[in-house]
């Protein structure tokens, strides 16, 4: 499923939402969890999963065309954990 997709199916169930107002709505959802993963919050929506970052520390690694060693930086990487209620779901199927 695209964004466009999920605007245009919540459009037609929200009666009264233009499909302009609900993209709004859409990208307001979204820049709200980046923001909070930007600022390291935990980002916890009951039923579907959580979305956190994940500290990953340095390390060497190799470039695969010239074999040569390189320096990882640490990075922190988001990371999102399933909730029960979705993972029920889709292990029905």
């Amino acid at each position: 499923m695209t964004k466009s997709s999920l605007i245009e199916k919540i459009s037609e169930k929200a009666e009264g939402l233009t499909k302009k107002q609900t993209e709004v709505v859409i990208e307001t959802v979204f820049e709200s969890i980046k923001e909070a993963l930007t600022k390291g919050d935990k980002v916890e929506i009951r039923g579907f999963g959580n979305f956190k970052l994940r500290s990953r520390l340095a390390r060497k690694a190799r470039n695969p065309k010239t074999g040569a060693a390189v320096e990882v930086e640490p990075k922190k990487v988001p990371y999102f954990k399933v909730g029960k209620e979705l993972r029920e779901m889709v292990n029905k199927v």
